[in-house]
């Protein structure tokens, strides 16, 4: 008997419509530094904060490896011990981006290569 009522309830569970949780896409793109800073500098309780933010993180990340990966014995930028957070960083490269116009132009990896030579530079 407790068989064909589990089986009842999962025919039965089966045969609801599905409430959909899924989220719309959302296409992000970081094609310039101005790009990136806007990403990065997404305010939370925007819709989109949270993609924005996270993508931001995303992209530096891989910014960061691949320049201190291919670098050899010189570093384009050093980072101090300890290393500053990401999210700190990332929030003075929104500075940084917003206080020239000319950064919000360059292509977003070399705006955040640049910036993060002249934050961090090596000694």
């Amino acid at each position: 008997m407790r068989l064909s009522w589990l089986t009842g309830a999962i025919v039965a569970l089966a045969l609801l419509p599905a409430t959909s949780y899924a989220q719309r896409a959302i296409e992000l793109h970081a094609r310039t530094a101005g790009d990136l800073a806007a990403l990065c500098g997404a305010r939370p309780g925007n819709p989109r904060a949270d993609a924005g933010i996270n993508y931001c993180h995303g992209f530096a990340q891989g910014v960061v490896d691949v320049l201190l990966g291919t670098a050899g014995a010189t570093k384009p930028f050093c980072f101090p011990s300890p290393p500053p957070t990401r999210t700190a960083t990332l929030a003075q490269f929104v500075d940084w981006v917003r206080a020239v116009p000319g950064h919000a132009q360059l292509p977003a990896a070399r705006g955040l290569a640049q910036f993060l030579g002249e934050r961090f530079p090596c000694k």
